[in-house]
């Protein structure tokens, strides 16, 4: 007669819950797509470092990656990461090809930078939508208007309330002819 085997120790370690998969946003282009368009954010702001204009640049491909992926939620990025996607956008064949890649179009609706329209909310729902995305954020790049980590000559910015459309939903709000709901 044989012993039956005993059934394996519980462990008191709790489960660690799944990582989302975390990618390189510099992955999303070509180095030498990358560098023509690092040119681009290091011409239009004479000075700054390299190494800046790399972060800043890697930041306005995560949130162009975010808003492709989640195109009802109204986010926006800091002044520094709209030098980047400025520079993005500047290079039309390759913005259109990227956010063709990433799934949709992720437009841009500048307006001029108002203290009063600023939601101190939409940089932390901007921030975690980046990370569900599967990236990690330069967090010193969403500090807001209060702690620029560097000066850019990006003078718009981005009304993701009632009445303005930002970034993610035009065409529908008070800014460009729709209703005001930013739908």
């Amino acid at each position: 007669m044989s012993t039956p085997t005993p059934p394996p120790p519980c462990s008191t370690k709790p489960a660690t819950p799944p990582t989302p998969a975390r990618h390189e946003a510099r992955e999303l282009l070509s180095d030498a797509q990358f560098n023509e368009v690092l040119l681009t954010v290091l011409d239009n702001n004479p000075g700054m470092e390299p190494d800046t204009g790399v972060r800043i640049l890697i930041e306005a491909l995560k949130f162009v990656a975010a808003a492709a992926q989640f195109p009802s939620v109204r986010i926006a990025p800091t002044r520094e990461v709209d030098e980047g996607w400025h520079a993005l956008i500047l290079h039309t064949h390759l913005y259109a090809s990227l956010t063709t890649r990433l799934g949709r179009m992720v437009h841009h609706f500048p307006e001029r930078p108002d203290p009063s329209r600023h939601d101190p909310d939409v940089l932390t729902r901007t921030v975690a939508l980046i990370e569900q995305a599967g990236y990690t954020p330069d967090r010193e790049l969403w500090m807001g208007p209060g702690k620029p980590l560097a000066t850019v000559a990006a003078t718009c910015s981005h009304t993701p309330v009632p009445g303005g459309c930002g970034p993610i939903n035009p065409g529908n709000c008070a800014t460009h002819g729709g209703g005001g709901d930013g739908e």
